[in-house]
């Protein structure tokens, strides 16, 4: 006889903000586990309490190790997954909670920014076959070396659809404060309208580039599992939106050109300049960030002149300390004559799968902003998304400029009429 059917439900740290929220979420699960199906849940912490026990390091120590660190953030996750098993057992059903360690999550050795090298869940499949609702504490594993880690900002979306992968699961819910992704923040973009699909390579495209709905790995391991993610509303029941392969043409009709507009101000952009042109001088510049964990986004090489050149680049903000003193070490290596950083920049991004086949879109974008005045200092573009680098004070301007330019209030219902025939 096959086993029943299994789903892997997240809850984020607002859908568990305090009692009467793990009460309610209590009573979600429940109510799905009564429909006959397996239920793994993972959550975050309870509301903010990762920025409270950072805050608290913070006043003991200016840099915390971070192994010690990873101790302490660990801990959010554990009380919320401890109350929801005990609000779950009120309910008259079974439950019971596991650690991202006892869950079977195996990390590398980053800590603070940990990627799972596997899963052994043969606690987890013991549990589920035993009728329990699995409570797994998100955020976070145990590495190779035995020592708890966690896997970045965001890390409980990697958690489920990495367990929804290991467990062969039907599909992973991402239950949030919002009823699903948008074609635009709805706090800048008043008209903004939910999707009802999306394809793994657009969320992708989209979670890189500023749309905070989820983690970009937990998106790439989707993809590479196959693992369906809805994204939806911990607080009401309606639809959601769909993440998976790629919308099929229907009916005659195409996909539209263009799905959402994202922002993303958690970047700054350095200047290397005064950099001898000559080859290899790039990969001494961007080794030892590699080496260091640094992850760089957008570059831009400016055209030699005299021998020289400039090199400009995008990193998060919060690795900006780490950086300096490499870059410090870099440009002295390489003889450069200057380094600047600006934190006050914004990212502005373009997605959609019809623009492999639409030609125009670049330009159609950068003819949005400059009529609203916005200067673009770096572009980078895939074949799927077109990104911009402005000034922040000009972010909200610009994604109001792209969004109207490309019409996409109209598309998404449009879009949504498509999915549903």
């Amino acid at each position: 006889m096959a086993s029943p059917g299994l789903l892997v439900q997240k809850f984020g740290g607002t859908s568990v903000a305090d009692v009467e929220r793990i009460g309610h979420v209590a009573r979600r699960v429940v109510a799905t586990a009564e429909t006959g199906k397996r239920v793994c849940v993972v959550v975050s912490a309870m509301g903010d309490t990762t920025d409270e026990l950072l805050a608290l390091s913070a006043r003991v120590a200016r840099a915390p190790h971070p192994r010690e660190l990873d101790m302490l953030l660990s801990a959010g996750e554990r009380i919320s997954m401890a109350l929801l098993a005990m609000a779950i057992e009120e309910q008259g059903r079974r439950a019971v909670s596991f650690t991202g360690g006892q869950a079977g999550i195996v990390t590398d050795t980053l800590h603070g920014k940990a990627r799972i090298v596997h899963i052994k869940a043969r606690r987890l499949r013991e549990a589920l076959d035993a009728g329990r609702i699995c409570i797994v504490a998100g955020f976070q594993g145990v590495s190779t070396e035995d020592d708890d880690t966690t896997l970045g900002r965001g890390g409980s979306d990697m958690t489920a659809v990495a367990l929804a992968a290991a467990l062969g699961a039907d599909g992973c819910e991402i239950l949030t404060d919002v009823e699903g992704v948008y074609t635009a923040d709805p706090r800048i973009v008043r008209e903004a309208r939910k999707l009802a699909t999306l394809s793994f390579e657009e969320m992708l495209e989209l979670a890189a580039s500023g749309a905070g709905v989820l983690m970009p790995r937990s998106v790439e391991v989707a993809r590479t599992h196959g693992v369906p993610i809805h994204v939806r509303s911990s607080f009401t029941d309606a639809e959601g939106t769909w993440i998976g392969q790629e919308v099929a043409v229907t009916d005659g009709m195409e996909q539209p050109i263009v799905s959402a507009v994202a922002h993303d101000t958690s970047e700054a952009k350095v200047t290397v300049g005064g950099v001898p042109d000559r080859p290899g001088i790039a990969a001494r510049l961007f080794r030892p960030l590699a080496d260091a964990g640094i992850n760089i986004d957008m570059i831009v090489q400016n055209v030699s002149a005299e021998g020289v050149t400039d090199i400009s680049f995008t990193l998060p903000k919060s690795d900006l300390a780490r950086a300096r003193p490499l870059l410090a070490e870099v440009r002295e290596a390489l003889g450069a004559e200057a380094l600047s950083e600006d934190d006050g920049i914004g990212k502005v991004t373009l997605v959609g799968a019809g623009m492999k086949t639409h030609p125009g879109v670049a330009a159609d974008m950068f003819d949005a902003l400059a009529d609203a005045g916005i200067n673009i200092q770096i572009i980078s573009t895939s074949p799927i998304r077109i990104s911009c680098v402005v000034r922040a004070t000009d972010l909200e301007r610009a994604v109001q400029a792209v969004h109207d330019r490309f019409g996409m209030a109209e598309a998404s219902s449009v879009r949504e009429e498509l999915a549903s025939s």
